[in-house]
C-alpha cells in the first residue's frame, strides 16, 4: 500500500501546486547575495519561517560549493533545515542579468529558491526534476521574463 501511495504522490505532484502569488518578487539587485537576501525575506514575511538567518547561511554556502545556476538564465538555489514541514518555492524575476557562475556562463535573471524539510528527499528531487524539465522550455522563460505580475507567473504554471 506504501508503495501505491508513493507512486500516486508522484503522479499528481505539480510544480503549480507550489506556485503561489506571495511567493513571486520582481526584484531589482546587484548581486547574487542580494537577490538571495530578496527571495528569502520575502519568504520570512509570507511563510513565517523558523531560522530564516540559518536558512539563508544553507542556501549561501550550498552556493559556495557549486553554482545552482542551471544555465539558460536560471538559478535554483536550495536548502533543507529539519526545523521546516513542508516544501515552498520562491520565485525572483530580476530586471537584470546577474553573474551566478552558471554552467552555460550566462547571467540569471529567474531564480526559483527551494525551501523544505531534510527528511524527504524524494519529494525535494520530484520538485527539482519537474521544475528543470518545464525550465528547459524557451518559451516559458521568455513568456516570464515578459510578465508584470504575480499572476502572470501562476497562470504560466498552470498544469505543469
Amino acid at each position: 500500500m506504501m508503495l501505491w501511495s508513493s507512486n500516486f504522490t508522484a503522479m499528481v505532484m505539480k510544480i503549480s501546486n507550489y506556485v503561489n502569488n506571495n511567493l513571486i518578487c520582481f526584484i531589482d539587485a546587484s548581486t547574487k547575495e542580494n537577490a538571495l537576501k530578496l527571495l528569502i525575506e520575502a519568504s520570512l514575511k509570507i511563510k513565517a519561517l523558523p531560522d530564516g538567518e540559518k536558512f539563508f547561511n544553507a542556501i549561501y554556502e550550498r552556493e559556495k560549493i557549486v553554482s545552482t545556476g542551471i544555465g539558460m538564465g536560471v538559478a535554483i538555489p536550495h536548502a533543507k533545515l529539519a526545523s521546516y514541514h513542508d516544501f515552498f518555492l520562491v520565485i525572483g524575476v530580476l530586471s537584470r542579468g546577474l553573474p551566478w557562475n552558471a554552467l552555460d556562463g550566462a547571467p540569471v535573471r529567474l531564480i526559483f529558491l527551494i525551501g523544505g524539510p531534510d527528511d524527504k528527499q524524494t519529494e525535494y528531487l520530484q520538485i527539482l526534476s519537474l521544475l528543470t524539465t518545464a525550465l528547459r522550455d524557451e518559451n516559458l522563460r521568455k513568456e516570464m521574463l515578459a510578465a508584470t505580475s504575480p499572476e502572470e507567473i501562476t497562470k504560466l504554471f498552470e498544469g505543469i
